[in-house]
């Protein structure tokens, strides 16, 4: 009997010990990183990175970096900042956008890449997250196999869940103002994002976010009003032929993609449209999609960062999960995922209705998501205007053009167009 009590009492420890074992491997992580191979001395600023556990099982481990405002971090904005892709890296947006680094452009030599400080960081007047999602994007991984594909709208209640339980562990932040933002494809996942947040706020038992806007940059938001204008966008920028550009109005009446199969004189004009822009780097037609041939191409930097990346003292000094991923890449372009947002348009509306402001940006070297459906899906708002068209200036210079909206005497939506395209506009 006495035996069968003591196998019992053991039988309960060991339990126990298995339970806490596991519920460690749920334990979110964050450690402060203050050297970073590749970076000469310390940082210039305070890095927090880390992974948070979103799902029912907190399966899915989010990996992050989060930047303090160089400023005042106690009252400046607090900004959550999504890469495009979707599956490309937080590290695009913290080394070639709108972060405190840049890779060093040298020629690769088999030694570690070096990093540099920047002197246009959004890091000068605001905290910053950049956070690699969804699942498989960066260092972020699932501790399981997933049944379910990552989605639009799938990821806007997991990145609402990252910062419920992000400012639940930064509390001395959930007071900031409180943005979201984001590039590229994110302009679909961004104002639905902003959405699922303004929801939440409404209910009970979740803390509310101090959310009072969104920021995007070139953001893909409807194939109807991006993809048809890349026609006009090419006329206008010279890449192909008045005749050329009357022959597609004529026959395609403004539809370029998706045209019928019988459509065949349509189908020409698109066919020939489509041999003249192909070789055209669609993030900026200036450029060289290259992306190892010299330093001077801007792809160049993708190379050096795959390279800095992978090294296993960079991943020691992020204090990334060992074996939690294989190589590291920029965009993983395959990702399982579930384009169920044909239209963030609806949500821009949403999201007015809700009183929240919003920047939309975009440079005019951008082939892929042109500024011209961009203005024109800001005109379907059918919003007033109240600040017309004028010159956005850097010191002396005409850096853009602003023109400011605004909806039911509460919201303001600013659209930037950029004469010259900035080094945060460039993106997959």
């Amino acid at each position: 009997m006495a035996n069968n009590n003591v196998y019992s009492v053991l039988k309960s420890l060991l339990l126990l010990l298995h339970l806490v074992f596991l519920s460690k491997q749920h334990v979110d992580s964050a450690s402060i990183v203050k050297f970073l191979p590749g970076f000469e001395g310390p940082l210039p600023f305070e890095l927090e990175t880390g992974y948070i556990g979103v799902g029912e099982e907190e399966e899915v481990q989010l990996f992050y970096y989060f930047i303090k405002s160089e400023r005042n971090p106690k009252e400046d904005p607090l900004l959550l900042w999504l890469t495009g892709g979707p599956g490309c890296s937080a590290i695009s947006g913290l080394l070639y956008q709108n972060g405190p680094l840049a890779m060093k452009l040298d020629v690769y030599n088999g030694t570690l890449p070096s990093l540099v400080s920047t002197t246009y960081s959004w890091t000068k007047t605001s905290s910053m997250i950049f956070l690699d999602q969804p699942v498989g994007t960066g260092f972020s991984y699932s501790r399981t196999q997933l049944f379910n594909k990552p989605s639009d709208t799938g990821e806007a209640k997991r990145i609402h869940e990252f910062l419920q339980k992000w400012l639940g562990k930064h509390q001395e932040f959930s007071s900031n103002p409180f943005y979201v933002g984001g590039d590229s494809y994110s302009g679909l996942v961004v104002p639905a994002t902003v959405q699922e947040i303004s929801k939440g706020n409404c209910q009970c038992c979740n803390r509310p976010i101090n959310l009072q806007g969104y920021v995007l940059g070139n953001p893909l938001t409807d194939c109807v009003y991006d993809c048809n204008y890349r026609v006009p966008f090419a006329h206008k920028m010279a890449l192909i032929s008045d005749e050329l550009y009357e022959s597609l109005k004529r026959t395609c009446r403004g539809e370029y993609v998706n045209v019928h199969p019988h459509d065949t004189e349509c189908l020409k004009f698109v066919e020939e449209f489509n041999k003249l822009t192909n070789r055209v780097c669609e993030r900026h037609i200036l450029h060289s999609c290259c992306e190892t041939e010299t330093p001077s191409c801007y792809s160049y930097r993708f190379m050096l960062t795959t390279y800095w990346a992978n090294d296993e003292t960079v991943r020691k000094a992020l204090q990334i999960n060992k074996e939690s991923i294989g190589e590291w890449t920029r965009c993983y372009r395959g990702i399982p995922y579930n384009h169920d947002i044909k239209s963030s348009v609806p949500y821009h509306m949403n999201n007015s209705i809700d009183g929240y402001r919003s920047l939309i940006y975009s440079g005019d070297h951008d082939i892929q998501v042109p500024f011209l459906g961009t203005q024109a899906w800001i005109r379907s708002l059918n919003y007033s205007i109240i600040d017309d068209w004028r010159p956005w200036m850097i010191k002396d210079q005409i850096a853009g053009y602003i023109r400011v909206f605004f909806f039911l005497k509460r919201v303001l939506l600013f659209f930037c167009f950029m004469r010259f395209a900035l080094k945060f506009i460039l993106d997959t």
